[in-house]
């Protein structure tokens, strides 16, 4: 009797995917020709991090705390520091993330005490090589400025 239940099964689901086909079979096709037309991003879109470049000082607010680098749960942020004066703050020196391991989690964008990461909105991140995905944020930040 299994047998047959499963021939029955077997044949009910071959249906239903059968008609789902169908019913998109004549629906209109909504192929973007991609380099000439763009999707919208949506809003809640996760690219890599990057700085957020302040206004008031022209550059970031990063102190190379750490924390973003402490709660990855995909170890990828490297971060580095230095201090300019002997009681002054700490400014990051070095930020560099590995984008191909990246989660997307978001956890270093909330964790970031002076809430100078966000995710970006690029998303043609395309390489020829692994590293390729690897991004230094302090250079971005100097090619912005540029």
């Amino acid at each position: 009797m299994s047998y047959w239940k499963d021939i029955a099964v077997g044949g009910w689901s071959l249906v239903e995917g059968l008609a789902v086909t169908v019913k998109h079979l004549f629906r209109p096709v909504v192929t973007v020709q991609y380099p000439r037309r763009r999707n919208e991003i949506p809003e809640a879109f996760r690219g890599h991090i990057e700085f957020i470049k302040f206004k008031e000082t022209g550059t970031h607010k990063c102190i190379a705390c750490g924390s973003c680098e402490k709660i990855c749960p995909s170890n990828v942020i490297k971060v580095q520091g230095e201090k300019t004066q002997a009681k002054g703050p700490k400014v990051a020196t070095h930020y560099v993330i590995d984008f191909t391991r990246c989660s997307l989690c978001g956890l270093c964008v909330e964790s970031c005490p002076t809430k100078t990461l966000r995710f970006s909105r690029e998303y043609e991140l395309a390489g020829t090589s692994r590293y390729d995905g690897v991004i230094d944020l302090m250079a971005r930040l100097e090619q912005q400025k540029a």
